[in-house]
């Protein structure tokens, strides 16, 4: 492997995922944001009398009062209106989330949680409403325009452009809402997910020959569940500190529970237990952000329910099948498996097992192959993509291919009894049956 394409890790990567993953933070920072713009326009509006007053214009300040007072039916109706407004949008969304999860997988609740215009319209809706109340606030009951000390012009003008900006984001939303109800986009999206892990992979040289002796481990001591990802800037900067080499020993996506040695150290002593805090994410699922096979695995679980007697819907599980054959033909050529991070002098202090290329075929192939018996159109697209796949891949690749290939030939002649019905179901078809 060459140094072109390598990718240095960095450091806020692991934090930008996980807030990612939240719901709470967006609209946290939204009512900072409103907080910020409504002092903002308040110190303008008190400007704007403060001028008014001292060159004298009460009768142009009257004319802002009068309007300002008619505007407030609108913004005290924007207040009432708008939580009432949310609660029904979101309602209808979560029930969209849930259909969309029983038809094809729990995971694609991920995707609705990390959508960044459902993050963005939950919290112009929620800025909106706290805004009207801020605004509220600064209406006062004198009419005299000597005596006033605020006309909340500019407050309201803000009001109603939040109420236009909701408006404009709610009909995004509600396309984007009804797009995670087809499979067409749910399945693009996860692929496009797993190309950006692929893309943040490095791939530099394949490191030394050896690590040397290993002279400690560091166990888990949080709580139990999946490795969703680890900070590999934080580790490459505390092995080269102590000047020596880390492997992680479970895999992105395992299982880790109290006492799993997750860190084996060659070559020195281990790194103090301060500069490994944070390094090691365990959360209850799996997420894209550094665990390649998780895309395949989604695609996977759509077409494994496609195919279910309950379901019975091979066009899905056709659709699946094309994502997972375009994924592998991406990763074809490249070197999977081991993964070393290097420090900025270019030596190796991060060793990570990443899933080879037979993993990720067998992942991509063997459950679906065992559900195809009673559905030519995915035998006959799985032989295709397979056809394909062995035409990219170079010969030290194409084993697990032919194995696949073999293995549903077998299944498929075992389970039709008639010979043409075989005869049509192994036909390579990259459409299945049209």
């Amino acid at each position: 492997m060459s140094d072109r394409g390598y990718r240095r890790p960095r450091p806020l990567s692991p934090l930008r995922e996980h807030l990612r993953d939240t719901f709470w933070f967006a609209p946290t920072m939204g009512f900072v944001c409103v907080f910020v713009l409504w002092l903002g326009a308040s110190a303008v509006d008190e400007e704007i009398v403060a001028v008014l007053q001292r060159e004298e214009a009460y009768d142009e300040l009257s004319s802002l009062i009068a309007f300002v007072q008619d505007a407030k039916t609108i913004v005290t109706t924007i207040s009432s209106a708008m939580m009432t407004f949310i609660g029904v949008v979101f309602s209808i969304s979560l029930d969209a989330v849930q259909m969309a999860s029983g038809q094809l997988t729990p995971r694609v609740v991920r995707i609705f949680v990390r959508s960044r215009i459902s993050k963005l319209t939950l919290t112009v809706f929620l800025a909106t409403f706290l805004f009207s109340l801020l605004v509220l606030t600064s209406y006062e009951s004198e009419a005299d325009p000597r005596r006033v000390v605020s006309v909340p012009l500019l407050q309201s003008m803000l009001t109603l452009v939040l109420v236009g900006l909701s408006l404009l984001l709610f009909i995004v939303y509600v396309s984007a809402t009804l797009r995670l109800l087809q499979v067409g986009p749910v399945v693009d999206r996860i692929a496009r997910d797993s190309f950006r892990v692929l893309g943040r992979m490095p791939r530099g040289p394949g490191g030394p020959e050896g690590l040397g002796p290993e002279t400690g481990r560091v166990v888990h001591e949080g709580r139990a569940g999946v490795l969703r990802d680890v900070n590999t800037a934080r580790l490459v900067r505390a092995a080269r500190r102590q000047d020596v080499v880390l492997r992680l020993i479970p895999r992105i996506g395992d299982f880790v529970v109290p006492g799993t040695p997750v860190l084996a150290v060659h070559g020195g002593a281990v790194p103090p237990r301060s500069r490994l805090r944070y390094t090691v994410s365990v959360g209850v699922e799996r997420t894209l952000h550094q665990d390649l096979a998780f895309g395949l695995r989604q695609l996977s679980d759509i077409a494994l329910r496609a195919l279910s007697t309950s379901v019975n819907d091979p066009t899905t599980a056709v659709q699946c099948l094309d994502r997972i054959v375009q994924f592998l033909a991406a990763v074809v050529h490249l070197p999977l498996g081991t993964v070393h991070h290097r420090d900025r002098s270019g030596r190796v202090r991060l060793v990570q097992e990443g899933p080879g290329w037979e993993d990720l075929v067998d992942l991509a192939f063997e459950e679906i192959r065992w559900c195809v018996a009673g559905s030519p159109q995915v035998s006959r697209r799985l032989l295709a993509g397979l056809d394909d796949l062995l035409l990219l891949a170079p010969e030290e690749r194409k084993q697990p291919l032919v194995r696949h290939r073999a293995l549903l030939v077998q299944t498929v002649e075992r389970a039709v009894p008639v010979a043409a019905d075989r005869e049509f179901a192994l036909l390579p078809d990259r459409q299945g049956i049209g």
